[in-house]
């Protein structure tokens, strides 16, 4: 009787090694020694055999246990002979197998009816109607179920049949080398059924193309770049199968006043340098109409002043952030010749002032 071969000198792997890679090492040496990959070659497949029943084992935190403390011998009567744990395995590498090799494990679930498709609309709107919302309808094109079959693909008074290929598993098994394994099937695609008598309309694809209006409840606070999602509003799915959801980007077009920073709103506003000398009331348009500001004595270029409460609304709290507002001091370019007397007035007392604080200055040193 032949001799085991240790486990972990099948896998190339130290006894500490972790299951990360453990299963990277298995992975490797089961695309190099598939079947599949190496038809006809007896060596490749006792290989592959042996890496699999020592990965069914190693992989197993308990039967390892067991194997570490008594050896192959430990595990006589848990299943572990040649040739079992196959299906374990499979079912862990199920996408491997698929991927790789073109078929799965055979413990898959049949794929069954396909989602249909996800679709996306892009949105322009108002800087207004994102601060505010809106309820709105937007128009699009999409895959429906078909009005003729209400979707069933098939024929007046027929129903589906029952696939002849795989006998409505959705499965189709062949052989492979020493183990047999099932794939979807080609003919239903997985549904386990056959649509004999299809309909004229749809051609048995159970679905046709339409322009449909959906209703859309712009959230307050949204911004360019967010993302609605509408559930159910994308294409239509293979008879039987759900429909997709609609995705509407939002963008935003630029106000000529307002500007946003995350939920506050910054405008300027523009004041005559009377007005910054002795204060004023200016009437300072807000989302929700215009407000006075109170402009105090000796304002400066760039004071900022603030509105509680006037900016855009959270889409997460609902509270409304606040309206920013800063000054420019606007410089007049045509003064009449009063003005320009009075400004010269002006220009002469501040230098007189100037020259004085300059005097009291050196009298003091």
């Amino acid at each position: 009787m032949a001799v085991k071969r240790d486990y972990y000198e099948i896998l190339g792997v130290a006894r500490d090694v972790s299951e990360t890679e453990l299963k990277k090492q298995y992975r490797k040496i089961a695309l190099k020694c598939h079947p599949d990959k190496n038809p006809g070659n007896k060596e490749a497949e006792d290989q592959f055999k042996e890496a699999s029943e020592a990965y069914a084992v190693l992989c197993d935190p308990e039967k390892r246990q067991i194997y570490d403390q008594y050896g192959h011998a430990g595990l006589e009567g848990l299943g572990n002979g040649r040739g079992a744990g196959f299906d374990d395995i499979f079912s862990s590498f199920g996408d491997i197998f698929e991927d790789f090799f073109g078929f799965g494990s055979g413990r898959r679930s049949r794929r069954g009816p396909r989602k249909g498709e996800d679709l996306r609309y892009d949105l322009t709107i108002d800087f207004l109607e994102a601060a505010f919302g809106k309820q709105t309808e937007i128009e699009l094109e999409k895959l429906e179920p078909c009005s003729a079959c209400e979707g069933t693909g098939c024929a007046e008074g027929t129903q589906p049949e029952t696939c002849r290929h795989c006998g409505g598993t959705g499965q189709a098994t062949r052989s492979q080398g020493f183990f047999v394994v099932k794939t979807t099937c080609p003919a239903c695609r997985g549904t386990g059924r056959m649509i004999a008598s299809p309909c004229a309309k749809c051609r048995g694809n159970g679905r046709e193309m339409v322009r449909k209006t959906v209703s859309l409840k712009i959230p307050a606070g949204v911004d360019t770049g967010s993302r609605l999602r509408l559930s159910g509003e994308g294409e239509a799915g293979d008879p039987g199968g759900r429909p997709g959801d609609l995705y509407v980007f939002i963008n935003v077009r630029p106000h000529e006043f307002f500007q946003r920073n995350n939920n506050d709103v910054l405008c300027i506003m523009e004041i005559s340098f009377v007005q910054a000398s002795l204060g004023a009331t200016i009437s300072v348009p807000t989302l929700t109409g215009e407000r006075d500001l109170e402009i105090p004595k000796g304002t400066q270029y760039g004071d900022v002043f603030r509105f509680k409460g006037e900016g855009i609304a959270s889409l997460r709290s609902g509270n409304r952030g606040d309206q920013i507002i800063q000054v420019e001091i606007k410089t007049p370019t045509r003064l009449n010749k009063k003005q320009e007397e009075l400004l010269t007035e002006f220009s002469r007392l501040e230098s007189d002032k100037i020259g004085n604080k300059l005097k009291n200055l050196f009298k003091r040193r």
